[in-house]
């Protein structure tokens, strides 16, 4: 077993050029919303700008996964969040822990469901949908949350000639 890739002795400059790309993209993302407000809904983005640079031809990678998969987890958390917060305000306000967990796992859930029936599997937006249970959130980071999604996927548009699967 070797410890580094084979291909990355012949093409580090790829390696090295796809690395900072990501990066870059990530910094632009990061540097437009608040970093200690959002951090379990931005996570999910660091997760998918590793897949969209280094692995840009994977079945995640493709605009019907991304977009579809983010769509989904928006929706999907955003109205489990929504749906447990009426729970809490207006039947079990002394059961917070509880309300959270099950509704954090119904979003993973129905996210998995939808993704995997419409053919739009990014197991990144999975983990965006249980974020938005379970952080506070704003239409205003939803939309920016599509939006670095939509930039990523024109910036990989753009670099396809460039970009190889690093795996």
């Amino acid at each position: 077993m070797e410890l580094f890739d084979k291909k990355a002795k012949e093409s580090i400059g790829r390696y090295v050029l796809q690395c900072a790309l990501a990066t870059a993209s990530i910094l632009v993302t990061l540097i437009f919303i608040n970093l200690f407000t959002y951090t379990t809904i931005i996570a999910s983005l660091g997760a998918t700008t590793f897949i969209v640079f280094t692995m840009p031809s994977s079945y995640p990678a493709r605009p019907r996964s991304l977009t579809g998969g983010y769509l989904t987890g928006i929706v999907i958390g955003a109205m489990m969040h929504l749906i447990a917060n009426l729970l809490l305000t207006n039947f079990f306000p002394n059961y917070e822990h509880i309300i959270f967990t099950i509704f954090g796992a119904l979003s993973v859930g129905l996210s998995i469901f939808i993704m995997v029936v419409t053919d739009a599997e990014h197991p990144p937006a999975a983990g965006l949908a249980l974020g938005l249970v379970l952080s506070d959130w704003t239409y205003m980071t939803l939309f920016f949350v599509f939006s670095a999604v939509l930039i990523m996927l024109g910036l990989k548009k753009l670099l396809k000639p460039y970009l190889l699967d690093l795996r």
